[in-house]
């Protein structure tokens, strides 16, 4: 009887052996077969594409100038208002002329000293010493009539609107722009372009610029300058666009959206969801099929079209036709997992 029940003890506890290793090794079949992620991929293959690049910016004034005097002193008159309309040379503020006018009689004084000179060297009654510096005296007060006349009576240095006033008359200038000048009728932007552009973008291309205000309507203008650096940052390098603006309709500090025409490349188009943003940031991935592994691409992006997007590695050679892009699953994958190709 003992026996017996030993034996039934044996059975029950190699029972309960056989039951937790098939537990065991269908649990580890479960985990292995969890680490391949179920995909779908999509053949790569360059097309030809008309690129144009749109991007945004705010306009500014070609030219815009605070009307800060060198000099301090009080304000004597003010001869303009926020709005006022002025062509170069135009008189916009008086200053204390005190200083100025203690110069000129300075000057005068030194003329009538220097032209006495002049005369006793030219009967030798006084040495070449005296005469160059009694002339250097004459000159350097010259100079000091010149920039306190500038600085007393401050003109508009080129045409615009004057679009601040900071001051009003008789009040102490205290080194804070008395008034602002900003140029309209032509305006001025600049736009930050990918990298990738940098070999496409010249001098003198034509840009087409357009407002929200003005749904209908398109403002020429012209890249005027290709800045020669790239931001480290945002790998991006800038370009100053000039627009005529002879109507006047768009105004400094206005929105606009512009188009650049870079006329047609082979470029890598994809499905826009295909492409994954990093968290936090705003750098830009895809995954694509490496020996059934997941192999992650840093890209930036190009031109969109409807569902489609350019984009461009980061990396060159890390995309190129015939590597398989994962178009459905990519949301769940982490560089070099395991892939399942399904169809």
């Amino acid at each position: 009887m003992k026996n017996r029940f030993c034996k039934v003890v044996l059975m029950l506890l190699a029972a309960g052996c056989i039951v937790s290793c098939g537990k065991s090794g269908s649990q580890k079949a479960t985990t292995t077969k969890k680490e391949a992620e179920k995909v779908k991929v999509q053949t790569l293959e360059s097309e030809r594409i008309a690129r144009t690049l749109d991007l945004s910016a705010t306009l500014e004034g070609y030219e815009s100038m605070n009307i800060a005097p060198s000099i301090t002193g009080h304000i004597e008159h003010i001869y303009v208002e926020v709005g006022s309309r002025v062509s170069k040379g135009t008189l916009l503020v008086r200053m204390d002329q005190t200083q100025l006018n203690t110069t000129r009689i300075n000057l005068n004084n030194t003329k009538v000293e220097l032209d006495r000179v002049t005369a006793l060297k030219a009967s030798g009654s006084v040495s070449q010493q005296v005469y160059d510096q009694t002339k250097a005296g004459y000159d350097q007060l010259v100079e000091t009539e010149r920039f306190q006349n500038e600085n007393t009576f401050v003109k508009a240095q080129f045409g615009g609107v004057i679009s601040a006033k900071n001051y009003e008359d008789g009040e102490m200038y205290t080194g804070q722009p008395i008034l602002q000048l900003t140029q309209i009728n032509r305006l001025k932007a600049v736009i930050n372009i990918p990298e990738s552009f940098f070999p496409l973008v010249r001098q003198g291309m034509r840009v087409e610029v357009r407002s929200d205000i003005y749904p209908e309507q398109t403002f020429p203008a012209t890249i005027e300058i290709v800045y020669p650096t790239v931001d480290p940052a945002s790998h991006t390098f800038q370009a100053k666009l000039n627009i005529p603006n002879a109507g006047e309709k768009i105004r400094p500090g206005m929105y606009v959206h512009t188009r650049l025409a870079l006329g047609e490349a082979d470029a890598m188009v994809v499905p826009y969801q295909s492409v994954l943003k990093l968290t936090g940031s705003n750098d830009r991935y895809v995954f694509t099929n490496k020996d059934g592994k997941a192999h992650r691409v840093a890209v930036t992006l190009g031109q969109r079209y409807d569902d489609r997007i350019e984009v461009i590695p980061v990396t060159p050679g890390d995309l190129k036709e015939g590597d398989e892009l994962v178009v459905v699953g990519q949301a769940r994958l982490v560089d070099g997992c395991t892939l399942e190709i399904v169809q």
